[in-house]
């Protein structure tokens, strides 16, 4: 059955948004996803508003299915939802249409000074002569010591190899071209290295109502290691990475499959480890907010406790 409000050229928005990932890397999984909403609406033409809210959380759905790893996919297409709620209330379909493009189209065009407001937060914390310790591959933690460079701040950096993927060694890569004396360490060297480091830096997928983060696979051993040596863990996000989500063990996740670090009977065949490792591991794990000293967001710096009331002003007010 065609959707009735749909234009007649045929628009992937699954496809476009794998495009945008695929060729811009500095672009965040909400801000394809935003981006890839506002052009599937400008190729609607709903009559009511009820249909056109209809294909705005079908394309969310199917957004949210296509991708593995769908957290902060999850928190842009939320914040989307959140806009065409706002703005269905006293508009026509053809004012709330427009209004929503305009609205999706400011929030991608802005989506970079976001990253470098969480940059400017966060630059006062880097002192020169300091070691930090970074976690996988993150674009917001990458502008922050981007910064820190260009005010001149001499600091070192290990970086963990971040598995199965090895996104630490493109983290490595980026700070050997801006001059960082930098180090690549096993995910499993986290605890030896600890004691010569003065703070730890991580990302966030997403960032839970409790204050907790979802984050790269290694990060939750990373925070309790850091915790225990009585060093300073700082997560940097983006609000628009704040999620209704409130997990209170791995398990609560919605990335969270059964199959997981599961025991199968493996004694009929050759096993492939290898592959075997990639496929039966978590991507993601959850940091409750006891392990994290404070967030730099594009909102200012804050305590964990602070997301909460965050979210309330964005989908209550």
């Amino acid at each position: 059955m065609t959707n009735p409000g749909a234009d007649s050229g045929k628009f992937d928005i699954v496809e476009h948004y794998n495009g945008l990932v695929k060729e811009n890397s500095s672009i965040s999984s909400p801000v394809a996803a935003v981006d890839s909403l506002v052009k599937n609406i400008e190729r609607q033409h709903a009559t009511t508003m009820l249909e056109f809210m209809m294909i705005v959380r079908t394309a969310c759905d199917k957004l949210k299915k296509a991708t593995n790893n769908s957290i902060s996919l999850s928190a842009g297409c939320d914040v989307f939802l959140q806009q065409m709620a706002r703005l269905s209330h006293a508009q026509s379909v053809d004012e709330c249409r427009k209004a929503l493009i305009k609205a999706g189209t400011d929030f991608v065009q802005g989506a970079g000074r976001c990253r470098d407001n969480v940059a400017e937060f966060g630059s006062p914390f880097v002192r020169d002569d300091q070691t930090i310790l970074i976690h996988s591959y993150s674009r917001v933690i990458m502008g922050l010591l981007r910064r820190a460079v260009k005010q001149n701040k001499r600091f070192r950096v290990y970086i963990t190899e971040s598995r199965p993927d090895q996104s630490g060694l493109r983290a490595a890569e980026e700070l050997h071209k801006l001059g960082v004396p930098c180090e690549v360490i096993l995910d499993a060297a986290v605890g030896y290295i600890m004691e010569k480091v003065d703070m730890v830096l991580v990302g966030a997928e997403g960032v839970v109502e409790s204050g907790g983060l979802i984050n790269k696979i290694g990060t939750y051993q990373l925070a309790i290691i850091a915790k225990a040596a009585k060093k300073p863990l700082y997560a940097l996000a983006e609000s628009f990475k704040f999620v209704r989500l409130y997990p209170l063990s791995q398990y609560d996740l919605p990335t969270y499959r059964s199959d997981l670090l599961s025991f199968k009977d493996k004694a009929a065949a050759k096993v492939d480890w290898h592959a075997e490792l990639a496929r039966s591991n978590p991507m993601l794990d959850y940091t409750p907010p006891q392990f994290i000293t404070l967030m730099f967001t594009d909102l200012g710096v804050m305590t964990p406790s602070g997301v909460s009331d965050e979210l309330i002003k964005f989908y209550l007010d």
